[in-house]
Formats: structure tokens, sequence, C-alpha cells
């Protein structure tokens, strides 16, 4: 007789696979708009790292391991050293960011986090921001925010396989 006791996986344990198909299989359109969000993001008014880190950081505070993993792999791929990559998750006392990186950061929580004291970016941060970024700049950055939420919604709900080739994180 085993006395084992009896362990109950979850539904992500039991599968091998995504929760959902490729989006861009069932919605052709998500790879236009994709690479529509990309080409806007990319005019280089921001540094790609800034970029990196953003969407990094977006990744952790939505808990999502398939974000979080992806944007590493992109910033290590990019010559970001391991250091700065992990200090993303507490970049508030890491001393190895740049002025215009902390308030890109800051900027990424304000906008995801929700702010029961008020409104999520506050007057005081835009002014601090928009002292850092040109208006162009500063049109990009927000610009980035929206396209990283805009996949966080298919990566939290489809769940994507972590680590993954991109023809294989959807199954």
């Amino acid at each position: 007789m085993d006395a084992r006791p009896t362990v109950t996986k979850t539904l992500t344990e039991q599968t091998v696979g995504s929760r959902m198909s490729d989006p861009t299989e069932l919605i052709p359109e998500l790879a236009t708009i994709g690479g529509a969000l990309y080409k806007a993001t990319g005019n280089r008014s921001v540094p790609r790292t800034t970029m990196g880190l953003i969407h990094l950081r977006a990744g952790q505070i939505v808990g999502n391991t398939y974000l979080t993993l992806m944007h590493s792999s992109l910033l290590r791929k990019a010559g970001e050293s391991e250091e700065r990559i992990a200090a993303v998750a507490s970049w508030r006392d890491a001393t190895l960011f740049t002025e215009a990186e902390r308030l890109a950061l800051e900027l990424v929580e304000a906008v995801i986090l929700p702010n029961p004291q008020g409104e999520r970016v506050s007057d005081e941060l835009y002014a601090r921001v928009a002292k850092q970024y040109d208006p162009k700049a500063l049109a990009t950055l927000t610009v980035a925010i929206g396209q990283v939420n805009f996949f966080t919604a298919l990566a939290v709900v489809g769940k994507p396989l972590a680590g993954r080739a991109p023809a294989e994180q959807w199954t």
C-alpha cells in the first residue's frame, strides 16, 4: 500500500501548453498592430535599453513569468549586465540606473499599479518626467508603456510558454 499523500496538480501542471492558441493565428491583425507599436516606439527618442527596462518592470509587476523571462533575455542580448537586470525589481534603492531610467521605471509603476490615494500619475511625477524627456520622448515612453500593457493581457490570459522559441510559445 502506497502511503504517499495524493497530490492534486494545478491546471497549469496538468497541461504542457499555453491556455490559448497563438493569438496572431486567430487574429492576424495583431501582427500588424504589434509591428506598428514596435515601429512607433523605435523612433530612438528613448534608448532601447530604457524601453527594455520598463517592459521588464511591467512583467514583474503583473507577476508574469513569460514577460519577465522574455524581457530579461532581450536585455541580456542587448548587452545589459546581470546586476542591472536583477536590480530592476528593486530599482528604487539601486544605484545602477540613470535618472532618466529611474523616472521611466517610476512612470511605468505609476501607470500599472493602482493608487488608492488618487491619480496614478501625479502632476509632480509628470513634471519630473517631462523635465527629463522632450515631448517626443515622453510621448514615445507613454506609448511604450501602453505597448507592454497591450501585450500583458495576452500573456496573462493566454499564458504562453516561458523560455521557449516564439514558434513554441503558443500551443
